[in-house]
C-alpha cells in the first residue's frame, strides 16, 4: 500500500491575498516570496492565494493540501482502483511530479513525488 509521507505545501486562499500576505510577514515573521506568494519551511511549502483562483478547481474548499508521495504513480492508481475522482493530468516539473484527487467531501488533495 502507498502511503503520504510527508506534507508538501498548505496552499489557501483569501480575498485580499496581498494583504493577508503582509500580514502573515509583519506578524508571524513569515517571509514571504513575491515570486509566488509563499514560503517553504523545510521542505513544506506554505501559500495565500487570491479567491479567484482556479488552481483548486473542482473544489470549492478555500484550501489545498499536498502530501509528498515516494511514487505517484502508485498512489493514483491505488486511489482509481477505491473509486476515487483521480485528475488525468499529471506535472512532471524541475521540483517532481505532481498529481490531484478529490476526497469524498470534495477538498482538492495534491501529491508530489519529489526528485530523487
Amino acid at each position: 500500500m502507498e502511503r503520504v509521507i510527508g506534507i508538501g505545501g498548505v496552499f489557501f486562499k483569501a480575498e485580499d491575498a496581498n494583504a493577508l500576505r503582509r500580514w502573515y510577514q509583519d506578524n508571524l515573521g513569515i517571509d514571504v516570496d513575491p515570486s509566488y506568494g509563499g514560503a517553504m519551511f523545510d521542505e513544506t511549502a506554505w501559500s495565500v492565494f487570491p479567491s479567484t483562483t482556479h488552481y483548486f478547481d473542482p473544489s470549492t474548499k478555500p484550501y489545498m493540501i499536498n502530501y509528498r508521495v515516494r511514487n505517484l504513480d502508485a498512489m493514483l492508481e491505488q486511489l482509481r482502483r477505491a473509486g476515487a475522482t483521480v485528475d488525468p493530468k499529471i506535472d512532471d516539473t524541475d521540483y517532481g511530479r505532481f498529481g490531484w484527487v478529490m476526497d469524498p467531501e470534495g477538498n482538492r488533495i495534491e501529491f508530489w513525488e519529489p526528485k530523487p
